[in-house]
């Protein structure tokens, strides 16, 4: 039988955790459950050593990608659950992951409805997010961002190195998934109100969320991004060219900066493409 670990990467979550590990070592006593003290400043250790949870503290923060790639190699199971520490998902729900992944997927994500999205600007965010990786993918993709995740270890651990310190592993690792073959599932969830204060701030992490846009691409299919790009540029060009023939029978710099733009363009995605084919030729040996 497959043993089972719980990873939950943990920041000051004291309040929450306090309530969320009895109820993890109910719902599934012979699991390894793993928090991951990122740095926190309250009495995350100390409750871990209490409840007589496996904590793994880091001397400083280090962002929940790092924790994420720590509980993963310190994990001895063969099927990993990652869950986040703020109470926010309940533990009842790991056994549902745990049957659909036995139906033969690699990775099975909790898939939160529109009421359970922290706020409208998240879930308008994560909504976008969703259809374009539906478009790259060619597979339904519910929950890019989701934390609440059942992985074979095995395969998780291929793309620890892809794996970002910050908040989008979520989007790294089923993009990384995808792009490998290995099947991905979703399951619908209901998240919680989390308990405390997110630790997301808009202002400093909007840029770092649109950056997942170009990563969602970059990870599976470059050119799927830049073909089109290229080809407003080359678009935008020729209607300026037409536009400035007719009325002044010449062409100008500005459709000729919009040619050579489309090439660029598409020059950088096709380049692109061939270091993600070797990226992903080289795990997969």
């Amino acid at each position: 039988m497959n043993r089972l670990s719980i990873i939950l990467p943990a920041k000051n979550e004291a309040p929450a955790l306090a309530a969320l590990l009895p109820r993890l070592r109910a719902a599934h006593p012979g699991a390894e459950i793993i928090v991951v003290d990122d740095g926190s400043t309250d009495d995350t250790r100390g409750l871990c050593e209490a409840s007589g949870i496996r904590c793994l503290s880091s001397p400083y923060s280090m962002g929940n990608g790092a924790a994420i790639k720590r509980g993963a190699r310190a994990a001895a199971g063969d099927i990993l659950v990652f869950m986040d520490g703020d109470g926010q998902h309940d533990p009842l729900d790991i056994a549902r992951l745990l049957e659909k992944l036995e139906q033969g997927y690699d990775m099975v994500v909790g898939a939160r409805d529109w009421d359970s999205q922290a706020g409208v600007g998240r879930g308008l965010a994560n909504t976008l997010y969703n259809w374009l990786a539906t478009r790259m993918t060619g597979h339904p993709v519910l929950d890019l961002t989701s934390g609440f995740r059942a992985v074979r270890a095995d395969k998780f651990r291929e793309f620890l190195h892809l794996l970002p310190n910050g908040f989008s592993y979520p989007t790294t690792s089923t993009m990384a998934f995808f792009r490998s073959a290995y099947p991905v599932a979703y399951l619908p969830i209901k998240a919680a109100q989390r308990v405390g204060k997110s630790h997301i701030k808009p202002l400093r992490d909007g840029v770092r969320f649109l950056l997942i846009i170009f990563k969602i691409a970059t990870l599976y299919s470059p050119l799927k991004l830049f073909v089109p790009a290229s080809m407003v540029f080359f678009l935008l060009g020729c209607a300026n060219y037409a536009w400035t023939f007719v009325h002044e029978g010449r062409l100008t710099n500005m459709s000729t900066l919009m040619w050579s733009a489309a090439v660029i363009v598409f020059l950088i995605g096709l380049v692109s493409e061939q270091i993600t084919a070797l990226l992903y030729t080289r795990l997969n040996r």
